[in-house]
């Protein structure tokens, strides 16, 4: 055989071997991507579970993005999910640590958690380890008092999200659904002690309020208002005498008494002229005229506070003159007028000076019903106007009080 024929040969066998291993290779790499998409497909007809899943403070905050947008359904599944979520990771955590305390070497320890602790450390019990930093970051450790079970107790407490189980709430409350509004909004409030924030613990009061208001359930409206007013300072005074406040109003006139007096609690501001209106409306003048007046006080307060914070030497010097103040500066007449409006101030004007006519100060009144005919747009102003010609306590309609925002 020749040289030549035999090189033929080999590079023959040469090219066969090769074109068996690349058919080999796409066999299996075919084999594999059928089996991948078989794997696929099977997985498509299960329940999908993400592989992390989201911080339940931000299913929360997306929940709140669908709330404004008026999608409930999306909403209500979000704060559900954030709920969820936050109970699962604590539940977890509250199992690692019972786990721990289950043995038998650290049952023999006793309540000491200064000895739990070193042996979680000692034998790398990483899970209860991370259990009880996360503990320590939301509970203070002292709180604890050396104690394994109030530690286990107050980690199975931080599964609650009274957050989500507000927001819930207003899911229920914008769908109509009262009754399940204001178990949510309890719910939230039995679980204060874990707000992110203590004073919105405030928010879920007014909110609940509200409700109690438009169900017409007074008594519960104003028990929860109170509650409320517990945190003004000057309201909740034992040494307070609030007639000497209405005796200074009707005897130095409304500007002198004015620059005597602020009152710096914006957030009292709504529960005072709520229980204010309400208590005028079913003819205790007395106790809505001390109402209305701590909301006009704090309303004034608002409104001077503002004008000082552009113009440092700025000075009161009557109510007709801050009328003119509000009026001529352009920088903040947007945001004080529509703060008057918020506040209804006009008309919280109007019914404390009927509530002091109705309490026999009337000097007061003429004088706070003067200030509403020269300034007070529309109604308030032809209402004053009428009062100045013949005062009598006219009556507030039922739903004044209900429409109360």
């Amino acid at each position: 055989m020749s040289k030549k024929r035999k090189l033929t040969q080999f590079h023959s066998r040469v090219l066969c071997s090769a074109l068996f291993v690349v058919l080999l290779l796409f066999s299996g790499l075919t084999s594999s991507a059928a089996q991948e998409r078989s794997v696929q497909e099977r997985r498509g007809s299960e329940p999908q579970v993400p592989l992390k899943l989201e911080p339940w403070w931000l299913t929360l905050e997306q929940g709140k993005r669908y709330f404004r947008t008026g999608a409930y359904g999306d909403a209500l599944r979000s704060f559900e999910n954030a709920r969820d979520s936050r109970k699962n990771y604590y539940a977890k955590m509250e199992r690692d640590l019972v786990t721990v305390l289950s043995i038998h070497e650290v049952r023999r320890l006793g309540d000491d958690l200064g000895l739990v602790e070193m042996y979680i450390e000692k034998q790398f019990r990483v899970d209860a380890a991370d259990a009880l930093k996360e503990l320590y970051y939301r509970v203070p450790k002292e709180q604890l008092h050396n104690s394994a079970k109030a530690a286990l107790a107050e980690l199975g407490k931080l599964k609650s999200y009274p957050e989500a189980e507000y927001w819930i709430g207003e899911v229920y409350r914008a769908e109509g659904e009262y009754t399940i509004a204001l178990a949510q909004y309890q719910k939230a409030y039995d679980e204060r002690v874990l707000l992110e924030n203590p004073e919105f613990q405030r928010e879920i009061l007014y909110k609940t309020a509200d409700l109690r208001r438009v169900r017409r359930e007074y008594t519960e409206m104003t028990a929860l208002l109170e509650e409320i007013l517990k945190a003004d300072t000057l309201w909740s005074r034992e040494s307070f005498n609030r007639s000497n406040l209405l005796k200074s109003l009707e005897t130095n006139g409304v500007n002198r008494f004015l620059l005597l007096f602020r009152h710096n609690e914006p957030a009292m501001e709504k529960a005072h002229r709520i229980l204010g209106l309400y208590y005028y409306s079913s003819g205790r003048h007395n106790r809505a005229a001390e109402h209305l007046l701590f909301a006009f006080l704090i309303q004034q307060s608002v409104i001077i506070n503002s004008i000082l914070q552009s113009q440092y030497d700025y000075t009161f010097t009557s109510l007709s003159t801050l009328q003119g103040d509000i009026e001529n500066r352009r920088d903040l007449q947007r945001t004080l007028q529509a703060y008057m409006t918020d506040v209804e101030y006009y008309r919280t004007i109007y019914y404390l000076a009927n509530s002091l006519h109705g309490n026999n100060r009337r000097l007061s009144a003429r004088e706070l019903w003067t200030f509403l005919g020269d300034y007070a747009p529309g109604e308030w102003r032809g209402r004053a106007v009428s009062q100045l010609r013949n005062p009598q306590l006219d009556s507030i309609p039922d739903t004044t009080v209900r429409n109360v925002p």
